[in-house]
């Protein structure tokens, strides 16, 4: 075990070539000098967005420059993570390093700024714009209640329950490992040490997920980008200074960039407002997969075995490097396509509808749905991350097949026909329904009327249980587990 508190390095040798070498060694960042006082290793992402000052500290955003009237605040932080007693992520902490990277700025160098009274009237007017295009590309009503105009502090605020929601199983089950990996005969002597070890592993996902979701607020441009809800139900949100900077190289009137992504994320509340069981549906999607991610127990062993209590950034390097793996088995890769397919649908349906609603009017339309495609295909920094730490990759591979698909169900069946298959989940086409859409489109589908119908007849009958409440509770009960 180290005799250095906290990682605190020794002070470095005097170099044989005196004060030409001190400076040499201060140029090359030799030694255990004050840019580092916690001895904590480079992160990506650390300290703001590509780095910058701090980016070997995972910890810089959270403890400042750390100079020496810092240093309190930085006990004190330290302190706090260390009694943090909740649940598998430390959210307090999460938070506040997402606020502070998005304090830091874009790599292009925009800060995050208020959002003034032009702008709030801009969106919703883009909103309420789109929400009359859409009344003819599909048969959902509106979904948006309001519409809002969000800083990316506002985005953060705004989009953490969700997230939280998302990343806890996953995270849950590396405190359950941290616990299993020792003996059960020592578990009980280890109590203290266990308890202390779940509390940094709580501290280390806050961390990196306060990066990710603060290098995330810099990229995304309205509160559906990546085919979840993330923000309040009914709430149309974009963000103006991301829209700006999404715009910028696009040879597209900045109104006609607006405009097209508000169609997006109306588009998006539509179908999240008007299909009860989807949020639920994806979410459970997310979960089932998570259930099924096991914890390379060999590396976490490994860490456990030479934990050292005074060099805690053995778990956040364990952290970084990646510790969850998919279990090679037919019901993991059965949740994995389900929860792809799931997001292609989503987001095949929204590029169709939105397709159609602005092609005969934006003459910018294909551009913009060709940038849209490849972005939400590549990703970003901050999605990458994610996919580090919960082993999941948030990204419709199959969106370019669910669009065609939706498409055709349009020209056969019409818009109403189409969006009739949202009514059940059993009705929807499957990953193997993509890949041979003409053969899904001629199909007879299932009526589901009868069934709604003998149900509401049931729950009508005196004495008899309401089928259909109960359906809504058994609903309930997947989107909590």
């Amino acid at each position: 075990m180290s005799d250095t508190p906290f990682g605190f390095g020794l002070p470095p040798e005097e170099p044989d070539d005196g004060d030409e070498g001190k400076k040499k060694d201060q140029e090359s960042g030799g030694g255990q000098g004050p840019a580092n006082p916690f001895g904590f290793g480079g992160l990506p992402g650390a300290g703001g967005f590509g780095g910058g000052p701090g980016a070997d500290n995972p910890f810089a955003a959270m403890f400042g420059s750390l100079n020496p009237n810092d240093l309190g605040a930085a006990f004190q932080q330290l302190g706090q993570m260390l009694s943090y007693e909740g649940g598998p992520v430390n959210w307090d902490m999460a938070k506040q390093i997402a606020r502070q990277t998005v304090s830091q700025g874009s790599p292009d160098g925009t800060k995050d700024t208020s959002v003034g009274p032009a702008e709030r009237k801009a969106v919703e007017e883009a909103v309420r714009l789109a929400d009359l295009w859409l009344d003819d590309a599909t048969s959902l009503p509106s979904g948006a209640g309001s519409a809002v105009a969000w800083s990316r502090a506002e985005w953060v605020e705004a989009t953490l329950p969700a997230w939280k929601e998302l990343v806890d199983p996953v995270a849950e089950r590396v405190g359950t490992a941290m616990g299993d990996v020792l003996p059960e005969e020592m578990q009980a002597m280890a109590g203290p040490l266990i308890g202390m070890m779940r509390s940094m592993g709580g501290a280390m996902f806050g961390t990196q997920i306060g990066q990710a979701v603060g290098v995330l607020a810099g990229e995304v441009v309205g509160s559906s980008d990546i085919g979840l809800p993330l923000g309040p139900s009914g709430k149309a949100a974009l963000l103006p200074v991301n829209i700006e900077t999404f715009g910028k190289d696009l040879s597209v009137p900045q109104e006609e960039v607006r405009l097209y992504l508000a169609l997006r994320e109306a588009a998006h509340q539509r179908l999240f407002a008007h299909v009860p069981w989807l949020r639920s549906h994806l979410f459970g999607a997310v979960d089932g997969y998570a259930r099924g991610i096991k914890v390379d127990t060999a590396k976490l062993e490994d860490v456990v075995g030479q934990f050292d209590p005074q060099n805690p950034e053995q778990l956040q390097e364990a952290l970084q490097q990646g510790m969850f793996q998919p279990e090679d088995t037919p019901e993991q890769k059965a949740a994995l396509a389900r929860l792809e397919t799931a997001l292609a649908l989503v987001e095949g349906w929204v590029d169709a509808v939105v397709h159609a609603a602005a092609k005969p009017r934006l003459s910018s339309a294909d551009a913009l749905r060709e940038t849209l495609r490849r972005r939400r295909a590549s990703g970003g920094p901050a999605e990458q991350t994610f996919a580090t730490l919960i082993g999941l990759e948030l990204r419709p591979r199959r969106l370019r097949d669910a669009s065609r698909l939706w498409a055709s169900l349009t020209d056969a069946r019409g818009v109403d026909g189409r969006d009739a298959l949202w009514h059940h989940p059993d009705m929807l086409p499957t990953a193997t329904d993509l890949d041979d859409p003409d053969g899904f489109v001629h199909r007879e589908q299932i009526d589901f009327s009868e069934l709604d119908k003998m149900l509401g007849e049931a729950a009508d009958q005196p004495g008899k249980p309401d089928l259909r409440k109960k359906d809504e509770d058994d609903g309930k009960g997947d989107d909590a587990g």
